[in-house]
């Protein structure tokens, strides 16, 4: 048993699984808090590494690709507060991180883990029911359902439709997308049969966030969806199994695609095209591709 006790948390490793619990220090993110313990199997790890710094050093965690639907969802973009597979560590615990580096190494190579892809998600995702309030609505997700209700900062075109009740049966992905600078970030929802609006602020199937404390917090429904939708692996595994005239076609599709995006940029350009023409042509040519 290796356990490192720092006041950003609590890593603790049995040999076969690690578990992060989070601490109650201030710099700990919301989203940490809120996910509190992760049990983390041995086989979804593909590295650990430690980094000592003047002042602290940091612990990390190097999942498998595919491993874990809080990564996917999130694209690798939570912030160092919010990433639960990082840990600030005093520089009198820099002997007890190495020692801990060592023994999740060790165990690694006794057990041949790959640090290849994975094919199914080996954590679960967060707990359910699920529902949080950020930006302009809140999300809630009861492991069938997504529904999404808004406040009295959503634009008018959006929430004149009201509430939005999404079957998981018609969600196609998921995806988490943080402020940054002047851009503002969103919670996504791809549904079949809806065009994608390039802007969260008019698209129903969209909570757009501004950057607030609570937004990290929408990653957990994020995540919580991404776990029990179809693994990304397996449309890589469909496209594999395809014939070669198959896949040879569906090149030649590709470049037609292309070429048919490229014509609605011109027409755009030229005024031919109004702005909302052109989104919704765009949007159908990106649904083939």
């Amino acid at each position: 048993m290796a356990e490192i006790i720092q006041k950003d948390g609590v890593w603790a490793f049995d040999g076969d699984a690690l578990r992060l619990t989070p601490g109650r220090d201030r710099n700990v993110g919301v989203l940490r808090r809120a996910l509190g313990e992760l049990v983390v199997p041995l086989a979804a790890l593909a590295g650990i590494s430690f980094e000592q710094g003047r002042r602290q050093g940091r612990l990390r965690l190097r999942l498998r690709d595919g491993a874990d639907p809080l990564l996917h969802a999130t694209g690798g973009r939570l912030a160092e507060p919010h990433d639960p597979y990082r840990l600030a560590v005093e520089p009198d615990r820099y002997g007890v991180a190495e020692y801990f580096t060592d023994e999740v190494r060790d165990a690694l190579l006794l057990e041949r883990v790959p640090g290849t892809p994975v094919g199914e998600f080996l954590l679960p995702g967060p707990p359910l029911p699920l529902s949080v309030s950020a930006g302009d609505g809140t999300a809630s997700f009861d492991g069938e359902r997504v529904r999404l209700e808004w406040n009295w900062k959503t634009e008018d075109v959006k929430a004149a439709a009201g509430p939005r009740t999404l079957a998981l049966a018609d969600i196609l992905g998921v995806e988490w997308q943080p402020s940054a600078g002047l851009e503002n970030g969103h919670l996504r929802f791809r549904v079949a049969g809806a065009p994608v609006r390039e802007r969260a602020k008019y698209d129903p199937n969209a909570v757009e966030l501004w950057g607030f404390k609570r937004d990290p917090l929408m990653a957990l429904v994020a995540a919580s969806v991404q776990a029990r939708l179809p693994h990304p692996a397996a449309a890589g595994a469909a496209e594999a199994s395809q014939e070669p005239g198959a896949r040879a076609a569906a090149g030649a599709d590709h470049d037609a695609l292309l070429r048919r995006l490229r014509e609605l940029g011109e027409l755009h350009r030229a005024g031919v095209l109004t702005d909302e023409e052109f989104t919704m042509a765009k949007q159908a040519v990106l649904k083939r591709l």
